[in-house]
């Protein structure tokens, strides 16, 4: 029975790659013109919406989203979420409506069709590098200036598999104070047991999402970055804790 498990655990693995593959060769002359100008970015967006779904049903997920509050689709945010999975992204897509661009790191450019769209759409980060961190504030304020929002996975990478959830690195609160716009924390609570890094794991079911209260960070200067740090980092960890009670 076990050797049964082992079998459907590949196919799954395969059958996943494949979901990612398969719209962007479809759709990939409308992706290209969609990423031809800056201004066009909202269209790609809802692009990338439909192709997060196309995933998320076809790997057999069901997301259930919760929320608190509700952004303004006329308003810029910080959305940041615990990082567990490779299905985070397609996750933080179809729970969040405000288009908005993802910052990550620059290893992911390299995997084949899904890395040309994510260098040419995100703001890629070398952690290793301080002259690269630095160079994501600018960029994310001129992002920011078109309207769109900044997704970070605040805990700057994913943690190993006992940790529920690891220490969160300071840049998205510092670039949320910087510009003055709220923090959104999102609590995905059953990405790691559908779809975690550990490669023999997982399986379909629900994926559910919660939208808390957002932080304002109206008149915080940067040396309110680790409260807010600690504040948005709380809320995520307790409700964590609530759903494995």
């Amino acid at each position: 029975m076990k050797i049964f498990k082992y079998i459907f655990w590949v196919l799954y693995r395969i059958w996943f790659y494949i979901l990612v593959a398969l719209p962007i060769i479809v759709m990939f002359p409308v992706l290209l013109i969609s990423i031809s100008k800056e201004s066009w970015y909202p269209f790609f967006f809802k692009l990338a919406r439909f192709w997060a779904k196309f995933i998320l049903v076809g790997m057999g997920f069901r997301w259930i989203v919760e929320s608190e509050q509700t952004p303004n689709p006329s308003k810029s945010y910080m959305f940041i979420a615990n990082h567990t999975s490779m299905a985070d992204i397609m996750l933080m897509l179809v729970s969040v409506k405000n288009p908005f661009v993802f910052v990550g790191k620059k290893e992911l450019a390299k995997i084949p069709l899904f890395g040309f769209f994510y260098k040419r759409t995100c703001i890629l980060v070398d952690r290793s590098s301080p002259k690269s961190r630095q160079g994501v504030f600018l960029r994310a304020q001129k992002r920011l200036k078109t309207g769109v929002s900044i997704c970070i996975f605040p805990e700057g990478g994913v943690p190993e598999e006992h940790i529920l959830l690891d220490e969160f690195k300071d840049g998205a609160f510092r670039l949320a104070i910087n510009h003055q716009i709220p923090v959104v924390p999102l609590t995905f609570a059953d990405n790691k047991k559908r779809f975690s890094y550990t490669f023999f794991s997982g399986g379909p079911g629900n994926m559910r999402v919660k939208i808390h209260k957002f932080l304002s960070t109206k008149g915080l200067t940067i040396e309110g970055t680790k409260r807010l740090n600690e504040e948005a980092r709380a809320i995520i960890l307790n409700q964590l804790q609530a759903y494995n009670k």
